[in-house]
């Protein structure tokens, strides 16, 4: 007899390359004989990917794993691991605080949860496995990919900036980065399934080619990635403004299939602040990143993360940091309150903010932001629009007769959707905004044009685009292994 896969289900907490990872531990289950569960069912393992970039990513995470106790009794032979950054730091206390987890693994060390999972089985009992340094890069595991019509392309783990407020590094470790001809063979398989959109992502994706001595190497690689067949969209994040070099402006510029979208994290307006935070540019040299990229690209759209309530910020700090805000005129922020992470410098500071005072910015923040991004979006009703029909981007699509999607410039487009057309995520339409929100576009009139995809095949058919583990180009001893297999669809 047969006996029946165990299902399992993966929750993500934290940025685009928890996701990726997730989609990396998805990989992983499925190649070790695991499968998605079922909608409405009940998962065998439910894998919890975690943030610690937040102090809230703690309770939620602690909040949670409570709320899946009563279930985990009732349902014997259930198990919860839980990873990422929040396992790497809280280790062993986890298990403690929940006895009911079953695996505890770290960000060095993903490709071990399937033996972990069934070595927790077959002790009955809990498996916590943190390695100090990266065991395997994440891009040599194999990958379900969550988009049949984007895909995220990690070049780089890790950081060696010491950010005062920042956790990630002690959690990721230094920098490693991914060879450029590994990269493109992750990128090439990718469109070769059809997906038309590739994000390259890093903790600071400026500083690529640190490891081998090429400070040029991220604007070459951006400029390799329009030479391959298929791929209409290339975006990047995240950038650091002290190492954004003008090679990389000319190569957005010049690729053509390099959006004119830029995430480029400001967190302070403030020259003091910056140097408090460890933020080794100041307002003016980030200003002047600004301007450059709007000489060589007036389309791009600029979107960027702020954090408000830093130790010591004063009134006139965060004055400052509502000039730099009138001046970049950014599409949308990330906006944080700053909460203390334990293990970062910034967490021992003196004069910490009173949360009235925080809140009372953060709020003056939002108002400055949601007014410049209205007039920044208003500029661009009755202009064409091209927009990647996406999935579960438009929450009240189904009752507005709406479908949505990105433009290239990375904005929010609902756009009226045409019956007769059979339009699917991963299909290209063109259209005309005709209103604008601080968050959103609208384009009510007819399509100016539908393209059909393989993306968007792919999504009809019901088929998940997976990646095999892609090498590295480490250093290896002996014969190295035979090449990669091309991605595969089933």
């Amino acid at each position: 007899m047969t006996e029946t896969p165990r299902s399992f289900k993966v929750i993500t907490y934290g940025c685009q390359m928890n996701a990726h990872d997730s989609e990396r531990i998805s990989g992983l289950l499925e190649d070790a004989g695991y499968v998605p569960v079922p909608t409405g069912a009940e998962p065998d393992v439910v894998v919890f990917n975690t943030c610690a970039v937040r102090e809230n990513a703690d309770n939620r995470l602690y909040g949670n794993l409570g709320h899946l106790r009563p279930t985990k009794l009732a349902q014997p032979g259930m198990q919860i691991a839980v990873g990422g950054c929040l396992a790497q730091k809280d280790r062993g206390e986890i298990v403690k605080k929940a006895p009911w987890v079953d695996v505890v693994f770290g960000t060095h060390n993903i490709g071990s949860l399937p033996v972990l999972l069934e070595r927790a089985r077959h002790n009955a009992a809990a498996e916590v496995e943190i390695l100090e340094s990266l065991e395997v890069f994440p891009s040599t595991l194999p990958t379900r990919r969550e988009s049949t019509y984007a895909g995220w392309v990690s070049i780089s783990v890790g950081c060696n900036n010491t950010c005062t407020f920042c956790i990630v590094p002690a959690l990721r470790g230094k920098e490693k980065d991914r060879r450029p001809g590994d990269i493109l063979a992750e990128v090439r398989a990718l469109a070769a399934e059809g997906v038309l959109e590739v994000t390259l992502l890093g903790q600071n994706v400026n500083s690529y080619g640190v490891e081998f001595g090429d400070r040029l190497a991220f604007g070459k690689l951006l400029r390799a990635c329009g030479d391959v067949e298929g791929l209409e969209r290339v975006r990047f994040t995240s950038p650091h403004p002290k190492d954004f070099t003008d090679d990389v402006i000319a190569a957005m510029a010049e690729t053509p299939n390099v959006c004119h979208s830029l995430h480029m994290p400001l967190q302070s307006g403030s020259d003091d602040v910056l140097r408090a935070m460890r933020r080794s540019y100041r307002a003016e040299r980030y200003l002047g990143i600004i301007e450059k990229v709007r000489a060589a690209m007036p389309d791009a759209a600029i979107t960027t993360d702020i954090i408000v309530g830093f130790p010591g910020e004063t009134d006139a700090d965060f004055e400052r940091t509502l000039e730099v805000v009138r001046a970049a005129r950014y599409s949308s922020a990330f906006t944080f309150q700053y909460s203390k992470r334990p293990g970062t410098p910034a967490a021992t500071m003196d004069l910490q903010v009173p949360k009235a005072v925080v809140q009372e910015r953060y709020d003056r923040l939002i108002a400055t932001l949601e007014e410049i991004s209205w007039d920044e979006n208003k500029k661009l009703v009755g202009t064409p629009v091209e927009v990647l029909v996406a999935v579960g981007e438009g929450r009240k699509d189904g009752a507005t007769g709406r479908m949505s999607g990105r433009a290239r410039d990375g904005r929010l487009v609902h756009f009226a959707a045409d019956p007769s057309l059979s339009l699917r995520p991963g299909d290209i339409v063109h259209t005309t905004v005709t209103y604008a929100a601080p968050h959103h576009l609208n384009a009510d009139g007819p399509l100016l044009s539908h393209r059909r995809t393989r993306a968007g095949d792919a999504w009809e058919a019901g088929r998940v685009t997976r990646t095999p583990g892609v090498s590295l180009g480490m250093p290896t001893i002996g014969t190295p292994p035979p090449a990669p297999a091309s991605a595969r669809s089933c």
